[in-house]
């Protein structure tokens, strides 16, 4: 089943997410110690708190400052001695206990919604691979099954295997609140607003959180061509695994995989204020620019060229002719979101393929074939 991201989905019911949040910036100083080394001289261009990026969380802004002086060492490396992905080591019977370490917000005031990023300590227990998702348990009672735990809900990973303190030990989200407005009223109804979305984004360090999987393959990032082009489209908390991917790339150290390949990430949300992890993609479009490049789709500030609301799909077509060519030359082409933005994608992949005299049903049947061809929709 395909995972969800930063949105719950659940192993049988969806769930949203988005959360309170408490907001820690990096004052003043230049000398900055994270993960037993000492980050001297580069002063953060949001020191000024006008400046200041939304999600100015410590961990946050600490990797991006790394990442525009060197990358970052990263440690156990035996994370990289399997060779397959680790599946489904805590299930929902028997899930590891593990602990909130943050609940940041990560979008600004003009965000329809709340998303935020939630780093999980789980001690070193719970390895997992980019591309992986995580199962929630969120406490209490399910309504439908009295006596019994609420379902799992999958969240896709927002970080790499070594995670946002690089030493292995922890686990990120990307969450959107759920919040259900009653279609008469315009009003709130807790009552049916997402469990699990709401008991992480309203979580406090320290809180526990029962934990399952990790789970997934079908987003699992291929490693064995360190020079391939991976084309990645994402809508709003979708963009989760795509945020592990470019780490690997781009922030960490890894000895095993050095990256010479192009990454090209497309990412729909509604507006400014709701990029995520826009200062973090930023810092790799300075520091690599024949590595990455970075697109996004504003759908209420940007228009298409038919002067509709610019959506993912429309970025994609914009480009249509580079993206064929690449998947024609073997790249990697990966969609996470919800699974509404599919449709439309999917429309316009055919589209362009008829303008090109192809059939997009040959071609979409050898991409899956090729195993170039990655969904994740929820």
């Amino acid at each position: 089943m395909a995972t969800a991201v930063a949105s719950q989905v659940a192993v049988s019911a969806p769930a949203g997410s988005d959360r309170g949040l408490r907001s820690s910036g990096i004052q003043g100083s230049n000398n900055i110690s994270f993960s037993n080394k000492s980050w001297v001289g580069t002063t953060l261009a949001w020191e000024s708190k006008a400046a200041r990026p939304r999600h100015a969380n410590k961990v946050l802004c600490m990797s991006v400052q790394q990442a525009s002086e060197s990358k970052v060492a990263v440690k156990p490396l035996d994370l990289e001695s399997a060779n397959e992905p680790p599946l489904n080591t805590y299930k929902p019977k028997e899930p590891y206990t593990a602990t909130i370490v943050s609940v940041e917000r990560i979008v600004g005031p003009k965000a329809p919604g709340e998303t935020c990023h939630i780093v999980i300590d789980h001690g070193g227990n719970v390895p997992y691979w980019e591309g992986q998702s995580y199962g929630i348990i969120p406490p209490g009672e399910n309504p439908k099954k009295p006596g019994a735990p609420h379902n799992v809900r999958l969240y896709s990973i927002a970080s790499t295997r070594y995670g946002d303190s690089f030493d292995g030990r922890t686990t990120s989200l990307c969450v959107r609140r759920a919040v259900y407005y009653d279609p008469e009223t315009g009003k709130e109804d807790p009552s049916k607003n997402g469990v699990c979305s709401n008991f992480l984004c309203n979580s406090k360090p320290g809180d526990k959180v029962k934990v399952t999987g990790p789970s997934g393959k079908i987003m699992l990032l291929p490693e064995e061509d360190p020079n391939a082009t991976h084309i990645m489209i994402a809508t709003g908390t979708g963009v989760a695994p795509f945020r592990g991917y470019l780490r690997r790339m781009f922030m960490e150290d890894v000895p095993k995989y050095r990256f010479g390949g192009l990454a090209w990430l497309f990412l729909g949300v509604a507006n400014t204020d709701s990029l995520l992890y826009d200062e973090e993609f930023t810092s790799y479009l300075k520091q690599y620019p024949d590595n990455f490049r970075y697109d996004k789709a504003l759908s209420r500030e940007q228009k298409n060229k038919n002067a509709g609301k610019m959506y993912v799909q429309d970025k994609i077509e914009e480009y249509s002719d580079e993206i064929f060519k690449l998947l024609d030359g073997g790249a990697h082409i990966y969609f996470c979101g919800l699974k509404g933005m599919m449709p439309g994608i999917q429309d316009t992949l055919k589209k362009v393929a008829e303008q090109r005299g192809e059939s997009w049903e040959q071609k979409l049947s050898q991409l899956k074939k090729n195993k170039q061809w990655h969904v994740e929709v929820y």
